[in-house]
């Protein structure tokens, strides 16, 4: 998937144009290559959205500006009415943020195997492990609870994490659900949310839902019968998809249906988020419960793409996002000494040195400062040393893909 991207990317370089023909000419070969070998979209545009992220970070860096003021330039040429009809008329500076946010709140995923507190194990790496740790050392105030779709196995978990939310979070929390394609119908996923949301013991939580995340499966999500169902529980929650925003045409689709948004993480395209964007603020006053956009993204790590990731959740505005990559990595502790001297030089607010030497984020309140991140080319600003990694081709050929 990513060979191919590059290979569509360096044939295009033998014809130089501008930003936005080429990006749309790389979505489009790329969709084309899925189709003949029967790739998922969502996993094709994994390619597609590595390559933009490469050529955006190197056009921001020769112009000297972060992303946000690039794209407000109109320096891109992003026509969104090209992308949809729908569209035309809307520019890409009255979709992002009048200022990228100064600060976002980390959304701590809850994980159907993760531990809750210490009686679940311990783990001596110097970062906290269960969530009562991570809620502790962090001062989490966002969560993203995983469930299974089975109530003798969900219950039992969510009073427990409900009770260890409410006892650390005094001050408040908000709370998103993610349905991990669990069902293959909205009519049983409806009864499984009733079984829930009637449990008193869950009450503080189904108080603070903000949203939830695709619970049908992608194969049935975007289907005709999902309209009926959605239409008529008018007192249920704000519903999102998030694997089933594989192609351009998927939130439109989604949003005739009656769902109310959609997730926003790099590795689904920039240009299609911008695109995202601007549909829900089209579609906005018809919305019924007003449109969503979600960050998300599980392991996310830096020191680059997270920054980048960072860097247009602050610009499209999105105040809370899934971050969990510093929680199952040892922050930078993989990258050499010199980038995380780097990291930490480069993003003082973001970054901090653990007392056992390796850098790593630097929550507090629940936040990460983007102050840095929002100033330096595609929120990165760091320069990587490549000849410290090893080149794919060569980590195919000695059997790399073996040791997946």
């Amino acid at each position: 998937v990513i060979q191919n991207a590059s290979r569509i990317a360096r044939l295009a370089a033998e014809k130089p144009t501008g930003f936005f023909a080429w990006s749309q000419n790389l979505y489009a070969e790329q969709s084309n290559w899925a189709k003949v070998k029967e790739a998922p979209s969502l996993l094709a545009n994994l390619g597609v959205s590595l390559i933009e992220r490469a050529v955006l970070d190197g056009l921001c860096k020769a112009l000297g500006q972060p992303l946000h003021a690039v794209l407000r330039s109109y320096v891109l040429g992003i026509d969104l009415g090209a992308v949809r009809e729908e569209l035309r008329g809307m520019r890409v500076a009255d979709v992002i943020a009048p200022q990228p946010l100064p600060h976002v709140h980390v959304r701590h995923t809850v994980g159907l195997g993760d531990p809750l507190t210490s009686a679940d194990g311990t783990l001596d790496d110097g970062l906290p492990y269960t969530l009562e740790e991570n809620i502790r050392a962090y001062g989490l105030r966002y969560f993203k609870i995983k469930v299974c779709g089975k109530p003798e196995t969900d219950l039992p978990r969510l009073r427990e994490i409900t009770r260890i939310i409410t006892a650390n979070c005094t001050a408040g929390f908000h709370a998103t659900l993610d349905g991990n394609e669990q069902f293959y119908d909205l009519a049983s996923f409806r009864e499984f949310y009733a079984t829930l949301s009637a449990d008193p013991a869950l009450a503080p939580l189904f108080q603070n839902l903000l949203l939830i995340e695709q619970p049908l499966h992608r194969s049935q999500a975007l289907n005709d019968d999902v309209a009926a169902t959605l239409r008529s529980w008018t007192d249920g929650p704000g519903m999102i998809i998030d694997e089933s925003d594989g192609s351009l045409a998927d939130l439109s689709r989604a949003l005739d249906l009656g769902y109310r948004g959609t997730s926003h993480k790099n590795c689904k395209g920039i240009v299609k988020g911008l695109a995202n964007s601007a549909l829900l603020q089209k579609r906005a006053p018809v919305i019924r419960g007003g449109p969503i956009l979600s960050g998300e993204d599980l392991a996310n790590v830096g020191p680059v793409s997270l920054l980048q990731d960072l860097s247009v959740m602050a610009l499209l505005g999105v105040t809370h996002v899934e971050r969990n990559g510093h929680h199952y990595f040892r922050g930078l502790s993989r990258h050499s000494p010199a980038t995380q001297d780097a990291a930490l030089t480069t993003h003082a607010g973001l970054y901090h040195r653990h007392p056992q030497g390796f850098a790593t984020l630097q929550i507090e309140n629940g936040t990460l400062d983007l102050q840095t991140v929002n100033a330096a080319p595609f929120g990165c600003g760091i320069t990587l040393d490549a000849s410290q990694f090893e080149p794919l081709n060569a980590w195919i050929k000695r059997g790399g893909m073996g040791e997946l």
